[in-house]
């Protein structure tokens, strides 16, 4: 906690004020059934995924009620849509209370000037996919029918960030949903698929 409000006054200190905060950090374990995995993954993913959004949305939100406005983006990711895909629970578990305490968080500021919100990235080629928790190639990676479908739906972290961009910069909804993956889009690629390649990895 302390580190992160160390964060919010360093960039105050730099910056003069906060207008947009983004809760990206994401934690995931190996990909493996619940109990065989080990309780430092467990721990790690609730740290981060949980407890670090909250806390990062508590220093955000506290501090910008008192400079009289501000936005706070939480991350989603598998999960938060209540899909449930074996092996990838955890993460998904932690992605789910996201959604729900973004949803509440929002409720609670409605008649505030901070403004909270979620973003939808959908499939992204980063090393959070193409690596291991441990920082060695995931093994998902060699997964064939993962390949193909992540082919066909992800992509480049740029990509996204500029659909999200303006989009962030403009809102003034509360409780906004900012997705780039939706479920039109994630069809029409499917149908797409023999007729377009894309090869991420």
């Amino acid at each position: 906690m302390s580190e992160i409000r160390n964060l919010w006054l360093r960039s105050v200190k730099k910056w003069g004020s906060i207008d947009i905060w983004i809760n990206n950090a994401g934690q995931n374990c190996p990909r493996e059934f619940m109990w065989d995995t080990d309780d430092e993954y467990i721990d790690a993913v609730v740290n981060t995924n949980i407890k670090g959004v909250m806390y990062g949305s508590k220093v955000a939100v506290e501090n910008m009620l008192k400079q009289g406005h501000g936005q706070v983006f939480n991350m989603e990711g598998l999960g938060s849509n209540d899909m449930i895909i074996n092996k990838t629970i955890l993460y998904g578990t932690s992605k789910r209370a996201l959604t729900y305490f973004t949803k509440g968080l929002a409720k609670e500021l409605k008649d505030s000037p901070v403004k909270v919100g979620r973003l939808s990235p959908g499939m992204m080629l980063t090393e959070f996919i193409t690596k291991s928790p441990t920082g060695e190639i995931s093994s998902v990676t060699k997964d064939d029918q993962f390949k193909k479908v992540f082919n066909i739906l992800a992509d480049k972290p740029e990509t996204v960030a500029k659909f999200f961009v303006p989009r962030i910069l403009s809102n003034t909804k509360q409780d906004a949903h900012i997705e780039w993956l939706t479920n039109i889009k994630s069809a029409k690629r499917f149908m797409m698929a023999p007729f377009k390649k894309r090869e991420l990895l």
